[in-house]
C-alpha cells in the first residue's frame, strides 16, 4: 500500500539535500513535488493544497539544529501533518450497551459481509466478546450463505430469518434473541447496492432508527479512490455514521481515499482490511500509517502482531532446546506457523524500518514457506530431530518426496545450521558472541550492539 506515494515523497525530500536551511525559495520545489505526489495518490486538489500550505507554514524560517538536516526536519513536519490529516490518533469502537449494537453500511462489493465476520473475530479474540452476526442483506442471494460460512469459520453464531424479507424486523428480532441468549455484541450486516440510491438510503436509515446502534460503521473499498470519499460523504449526510472501514487497503498503491476521507467527512477511519484472511483486520493508527508512507516502517504494529502469537511456555521450551543443542526441524516448523499467523508476509516485512524500499519490486507470495514445509514434511521424525544424519541418499529421497531439487534441500539444511548457530550464540553471550560472528563489527548501522 502507498508504494507510489512513498517513492514520490522520497524524491521530493531529496531536493533539499545539501541545503543548510529551509527557505521560501528552496522549499518551493519540494512542496510542488509533495503536492504532485498527493494528487497522483488521488487526493483531492484542495486537500493537497491545504496540506502543503500547512507544511510550508511550519517549515519556513524554522531553525535547524546542527545535528538535523533540513530534509530530515521537513520529513518530521510532513509526518506530523500526514498523521493529522488521517485523524491524529487511533479511534476506538463504542462497545457500551447490553448488548452493544454495531450497524454495518456501505455499497455492494465493498466487503461489508467479510468485514462483519472479521470484526466479530477481532472482538472475540481481542476483546473477549460474544458476538452475534445478523444476516440483514435479504436481497443478495449468496449474502446469507456467505455470512453463515464465515460465522462457522470463526465459531460465531449467525442469526437468520429465511422467510422474513423485512430487514428492520430481522434486526429488531436479532437484538431480542441476543438479550435472551447471552450475546454481548450484535453486528448487523445490511444490504448494499451498486450505486447510492434513495431506496437503499431509506432502508438503512429505517434500520438505524429502529435499533439505535451504539456504533455505525461505513465500509468502503479503498481501491475506488476519490469515489470512495464521495460515497462516504453521501452516506454520512444521511446516516451520520461513527467511523469508516477501509477494505482492500493492501491492494491500493495510491492511498488517496485513506488520506482524504477524514478531511472530507470529519469521521475517523477505525479499521483497515489488510488481506483476504479472516484475521487480516487492523485498528487504524494514523501516526503509524504516516511512518509507513514515509518509508519508516511500523515496528510497533510488527511487535504487536508478534506478541499476539507469543506463547511463554513454548518460548521457555525452545530456549531449553537451543541451550542443549536440540533445536530441530519440528521446532522450526512451529516458528513458521507462528509467522504465518501474523499475516501477509510482504506486509509484515514492510513494517520493518528500511525494508519497504528493499522489497518494493519483490514478489513475496503468502505461500513462500510452501517448499520449505514440503521438504520438512518429507523427512522422517528422526531426520527432523537430528538433521546431521541427512546424507546424500536421504537428500535424494527428501527431494523426490517434496517435489523439490537436491539443491533446495541442501540450501535449507545450510540455512538451518547457520540459524541454529546464531540462536545458540545469542543465548550464550548475547550481542558479544554474535558480533564475533560478523568479525567483531556487529551489524551495519547498529554500533555497540550488546
Amino acid at each position: 500500500m502507498f508504494e507510489n506515494l512513498t517513492e514520490r515523497l522520497d524524491k521530493a525530500f531529496h531536493i533539499l539535500k545539501g541545503r543548510h536551511k529551509i527557505t521560501e525559495i528552496n522549499i518551493a520545489e519540494t512542496l510542488k513535488e509533495i503536492r504532485r505526489a498527493l494528487l497522483e495518490a488521488d487526493v483531492n486538489y484542495k486537500i493537497a493544497k491545504d496540506f502543503t500550505n500547512k507544511v510550508k507554514e511550519k517549515a519556513v524560517g524554522r531553525d535547524v539544529l546542527t545535528s538535523v538536516k533540513p530534509g530530515q526536519l521537513l520529513v518530521k513536519i510532513v509526518h506530523d501533518e500526514l498523521a493529522e490529516l488521517m485523524g491524529g490518533q487511533a479511534a476506538g469502537i463504542n462497545l457500551s450497551g447490553k448488548p452493544s449494537i454495531i450497524l454495518i453500511s456501505g455499497l455492494q462489493g465493498s466487503g461489508k459481509t467479510t468485514f462483519t465476520a472479521k470484526l466479530a473475530n477481532w472482538l472475540k479474540n481481542k476483546k473477549g466478546r460474544k458476538p452475534l452476526l445478523v444476516a440483514g442483506d435479504v436481497y443478495r442471494p449468496a449474502a446469507i450463505e456467505q455470512l453463515k460460512i464465515l460465522g462457522e469459520q470463526i465459531g460465531a453464531e449467525v442469526y437468520t430469518e429465511e422467510e422474513n424479507r423485512n430487514p428492520v424486523e430481522i434486526a429488531r428480532n436479532a437484538i431480542e434473541y441476543a438479550k435472551k441468549n447471552g450475546f454481548d455484541t450484535v453486528i448487523i450486516d445490511t444490504a448494499g447496492r451498486l450505486a447510492v440510491d434513495e431506496e437503499m438510503m431509506r432502508e438503512i436509515e429505517n434500520i438505524k432508527n429502529a435499533v439505535q446502534p451504539h456504533e455505525t460503521l461505513f465500509v468502503v473499498d479503498a481501491m475506488t479512490g476519490q469515489d470512495a470519499v464521495n460515497t462516504a460523504k453521501v452516506f454520512n449526510e444521511r446516516l451520520d455514521f461513527d467511523g469508516v472501514v477501509m477494505t482492500k487497503l493492501d491492494g491500493d498503491a495510491r492511498g488517496g481515499a485513506a488520506l482524504s476521507v477524514k478531511a472530507v467527512v470529519n469521521k475517523p477511519i477505525k479499521f483497515i482490511g489488510t488481506g483476504e484472511k479472516i484475521q487480516d483486520l487492523d485498528v487504524f493508527h494514523p501516526d503509524r500509517m504516516a511512518d509507513r508512507i514515509l518509508g519508516m516502517g511500523d515496528i510497533v504494529s510488527f511487535v504487536e502482531k508478534a506478541q499476539e502469537q507469543y506463547d511463554a511456555k513454548e518460548a521457555a521450551k525452545l530456549r531449553k532446546k537451543i541451550a542443549k543443542d536440540q533445536f530441530g526441524f519440528d521446532d522450526f516448523l512451529k516458528q513458521i506457523q507462528q509467522i504465518k499467523k501474523m499475516g501477509n508476509l510482504k506486509e509484515l516485512m514492510s513494517m520493518i524500518p528500511g525494508m519497504g524500499k528493499m522489497i518494493k519490486d519483490v514478489d513475496i507470495d503468502d505461500d513462500a514457506f510452501k517448499s520449505i514445509e514440503a521438504i520438512i514434511y518429507s523427512m522422517t521424525p528422526e531426520e527432523r530431530r537430528q538433521p546431521k544424519i541427512i546424507n546424500s541418499s536421504r537428500k535424494k529421497r527428501i527431494a523426490r518426496g517434496s517435489g523439490t531439487s537436491i539443491q533446495e534441500v541442501n540450501q535449507l539444511l545450510k540455512q538451518f545450521e547457520q540459524m541454529r548457530k546464531m540462536m545458540k550464540m545469542m543465548q550464550k553471550g548475547g550481542g558479544k558472541n554474535l558480533m564475533r560472528m560478523f568479525g567483531g563489527k556487529g551489524f551495519p548501522g547498529m554500533p555497540g550492539m550488546n
